[in-house]
């Protein structure tokens, strides 16, 4: 079995990141950044905020390039890894910032939606909300804590008492068990 070409070149523009090479971290961010800051900023919701993360998690991929093994995963999961956390971590922060400001400011704000946004929105839940019921417990469990909850695959398994392997396949399997179950139905919704 052959890696494929992409990550064939991804190992060695980390490598070369390793020893310095700026060049080398350049061409790295031009082959991801649109990936990176879509996902970045579907978590944040946020396009300044979803910038500054991105500049972190290249800044971080320059310092720790040295740190990537290609026996635990390709450098795009690595990649995507990096820029989840440091997203989870920024959402995190924005959250105690409101929720602090919310404490201070005591007031109350309205919101009028569009009507059809809303429904779309609503119906959009109810089958992610099925779906989500017809996993099994535990591949549930940890799917939730990670995509609503905002948990790392550790704080999972703190959390549930489970390994950290049994959380990561936890996640896997639901995942793909979940696209399965969505299959057209979100698409008909678009």
């Amino acid at each position: 079995m052959h890696p494929e070409p992409a990550q064939d070149a991804d190992v060695e523009l980390l490598s070369a990141i390793a020893r310095g090479d700026e060049a080398a971290l350049a061409a790295l961010y031009d082959r991801y950044r649109l990936i990176l800051f879509g996902l970045i900023q579907r978590i944040l919701h946020s396009r300044a905020e979803a910038e500054d993360v991105l500049q972190e998690v290249f800044l971080q991929v320059w310092q720790k390039a040295a740190d990537f093994n290609q026996a635990r995963g390709r450098p795009f999961t690595w990649l995507v890894t990096l820029a989840r956390s440091r997203a989870i971590d920024r959402l995190r922060s924005l959250g105690a910032r409101e929720r602090l400001a919310t404490a201070s400011a005591r007031v109350e704000t309205e919101e009028v939606g569009d009507a059809v946004t809303d429904a779309i929105l609503s119906e959009r839940g109810e089958v992610l909300r099925d779906a989500l019921r017809e996993l099994p417990e535990e591949q549930r469990q940890v799917l939730l804590l990670a995509y609503f909850d905002g948990f790392t695959q550790t704080e999972i398994a703190k959390r549930t008492g489970s390994p950290l392997g049994t959380v990561k396949t936890r996640m896997r399997s639901g995942m793909g068990r979940l696209r399965a179950l969505l299959g057209d139905k979100m698409k008909l919704l678009r």
